[in-house]
């Protein structure tokens, strides 16, 4: 199974795994150098964007922070494609239309991953499968 994290689950696995649900601790258990987690490049910008605004402490350097995050093996960083950039356009105009989570759940689609996420709105969306 490919697994996506939404941003909070990725902030989560790496700074406070208790706050992860049980359900995604066994999850993210389960990434490897063969199976690693899907990490959407609009999560990078999301904590750029958080950290920034003082939302967000890091315990390192912005950069330092988000290269380490996505250092591969066990971390694989996708960009927005044009298959992606489609489906966000096809997703149902009632969904949530914060973009970050557009692009996640359509990155979520074309990929066919499940998608790691908290976020209430996109579960009850069930446009794409999810571990909360």
């Amino acid at each position: 199974m490919r697994l996506l994290a939404d941003t909070h689950v990725l902030l989560r696995w790496l700074g406070d795994e208790r706050r992860l649900s049980t359900a995604q601790r066994r999850a993210l258990k389960r990434v490897s150098p063969t199976q690693p987690l899907i990490v959407s490049e609009i999560t990078l910008w999301e904590i750029a964007t958080l950290h920034e605004l003082g939302r967000l402490r890091l315990p390192s350097p912005l950069r330092d922070w988000l290269e380490s995050a996505v250092a591969a093996p066990l971390v694989e960083r996708v960009g927005i494609s044009p298959a992606i950039a489609a489906e966000v356009a096809a997703l149902p105009k009632t969904f949530y239309r914060d973009p970050g989570d557009r692009i996640v759940v359509a990155t979520a689609r074309v990929l066919g991953a499940t998608l790691l996420t908290s976020d209430r709105a996109v579960i009850e969306a069930a446009l794409v499968r999810t571990i909360d």
